[in-house]
């Protein structure tokens, strides 16, 4: 089996209990997706996250994944391995019975961009910040650019990445004589606890952001 997660994703607690629940219906599923937020129908007629997936390793995963592989090309051209994917989970479950399940847009055990942006989460949101929620992760996707990604994370109490590791290579943060087989990055690159800056006043945060500029204009504060 395999968990496969983007690096824009915090754990909030273990995923793999939920996964690892026998007693769930998910452990009937080949394939489980975070879904992603959005109804439109370029991901129809899952809108599965490509970004947050597990799957059981059977012959028809197997296929699936391998499928995907033989779909490089389309996946250039599309400029989405998601939308890619998606329409082969359409086809693999017709043809193949593979047995898709896609986690309710609502649920607070995987909240992702759609409930930090959307206004219709405001509520939910502010209980996520106060660790009021039965969320496992957290996934900052429908954000426009990892510069933005990053704010946002720092902003909710969820980074901890330190700065000097921002955007550097193994070299410039170990010096260029050292090895990653002697030397570790968590000591140098991983807080203890979480950067919080403030960034935009209409956004989730920690803590109020009520004297930042909001990024979207006309924006009302989220505090």
């Amino acid at each position: 089996d395999i968990l496969f997660q983007d690096v824009d994703i915090v754990w909030l607690r273990d995923p793999m209990e939920f996964f690892h629940n026998e007693s769930s219906k998910v452990s009937n599923f080949d394939v489980t997706f975070q879904h992603d937020g959005s109804n439109s129908v370029r991901y129809a007629p899952y809108s599965a996250n490509s970004g947050f997936y597990y799957a059981r390793a059977n012959k028809r995963t197997q296929y699936l994944f391998t499928s995907l592989l033989y779909h490089s090309d389309l996946i250039i051209n599309w400029d989405s391995h998601q939308q890619v994917l998606v329409q082969l989970l359409a086809e693999h479950s017709s043809l193949f019975g593979l047995n898709v399940k896609v986690l309710d847009r609502d649920t607070e055990m995987f909240p992702g961009g759609y409930h930090f942006h959307s206004h219709k989460k405001h509520d939910f949101m502010k209980h996520f910040t106060k660790r009021e929620t039965e969320s496992y992760i957290f996934h900052m996707s429908w954000t426009e650019n990892k510069d933005n990604k990053l704010l946002f994370l720092r902003q909710l109490g969820e980074w901890y990445v330190t700065d000097k590791c921002i955007g550097k290579s193994v070299a410039d943060i170990l010096g260029g004589g050292s090895s990653l087989e002697n030397t570790a990055l968590v000591q140098p690159c991983c807080a203890m606890e979480p950067i919080f800056s403030c960034h935009y006043r209409d956004k989730p945060s920690k803590l109020p952001c009520i004297s930042s500029d909001p990024i979207d204009k006309n924006a009302r504060s989220f505090w």
